[in-house]
């Protein structure tokens, strides 16, 4: 018998950068202030809906397997759901970071158990005036890149990029980056929450203290050559259903209906659905889900056909790991 989808609890960040836009686009009441991210699908949320009601994600993993997560999802990561979906909410900039790739997290991060971390960001609000930070203007020698973090000149060899909702950024591991002050998006990443602060804008915590920052790592993982394009192309696939980003980790969708659709899997792996816009009604063999605006639910990899009903129109966001080719 199939696991049937099921919905998890979202767990709330507050951080010092939080913002404003986030807590009312969701509609909730409860959200710590000031509300930083609302991770929506992770390891150690618990399942709300399903059979698996009141276990983690992660237990639900250790019990079904590929059934949940896909044969090739659970070849490579094994027993650990390997995505992390989420919505940043930035009031003020995030600092200036990097993520290692799985190589350098496996061997120097083993015992946080994390894997390297690519994500990808689908921007739902900004202003005019909104940027990010994404690599360098021009190529530095790691001598050189150290030499600027330790003298206060790393801010002018930042490369930014305007943004505006409705774009995609790929920020694959080992890129310099940041999400600056009143941008609001929903990320997809790999399991992790290995980052490491480059420079933070003398930024204390609640306790007075400088945040940390993590040098050694940072000049270690990051990609210091020419710039990878910022914005992913989105690339149509159907009226309404364009693949905004493709990596060996997680492509992500987004869908726009406003009819009943039967959706087929797209590849031997679960699928994370959030909607962003809108409302509708998911079906599968098991049972139904009202889904709104900024709410996710689970498709295991085991559920190959679902029904989607616009209640009147929908935009989600489906995100899911590719098969090999």
């Amino acid at each position: 018998m199939s696991i049937g989808c099921f919905r998890v609890t979202r767990h709330y960040e507050s951080r010092l950068w939080g913002g404003t836009q986030m807590a009312d686009w969701l509609g909730v009441t409860d959200a710590p202030a000031p509300f930083a991210e609302s991770w929506q699908v992770y390891n150690d949320n618990s399942v709300t809906t399903g059979a698996y009601r009141g276990q983690t994600l992660r237990a639900v993993v250790q019990a079904c397997g590929a059934n949940l997560v896909g044969a090739r999802s659970f070849a490579r990561y094994g027993h650990d759901f390997p995505l992390l979906a989420k919505f940043i909410d930035a009031g003020q900039s995030l600092s200036v970071q990097v993520h290692p790739d799985d190589a350098y997290a496996h061997t120097h991060e083993a015992h946080t158990g994390f894997h390297g971390k690519t994500e990808a960001w689908y921007i739902l609000g900004a202003s005019a005036q909104s940027d990010v930070i994404h690599g360098l203007q021009a190529p530095l020698t790691r001598a050189a890149y150290a030499a600027a973090i330790a003298d206060g000149t790393l801010e002018s060899h930042l490369r930014h990029i305007p943004i505006k909702p409705g774009d995609t950024i790929d920020v694959p591991a080992g890129t310099i980056h940041a999400i600056n002050a009143g941008v609001f998006l929903f990320e997809i990443q790999q399991t992790s929450d290995l980052t490491y602060r480059v420079y933070d804008y003398l930024r204390r915590d609640d306790q007075g203290n400088l945040r940390q920052l993590h040098i050694p790592q940072a000049i270690a993982v990051s990609h210091l050559g020419a710039a990878t394009p910022a914005h992913s192309t989105p690339v149509s696939r159907a009226p309404g259903y364009e693949e905004l980003v493709r990596s060996p980790y997680f492509v992500m969708d987004r869908i726009s209906a406003t009819q009943t659709q039967l959706w087929t899997r797209p590849a031997d792996s679960f699928q994370i659905l959030t909607v962003i816009d809108g409302a509708c009604t998911l079906t599968d063999a098991h049972d139904t889900h009202q889904l709104r605006r900024g709410e996710s639910i689970i498709v295991p990899a085991d559920c190959e056909t679902y029904e989607i009903s616009p209640a009147p129109r929908a935009v989600w966001l489906r995100c899911w790991v590719p098969d090999a080719d």
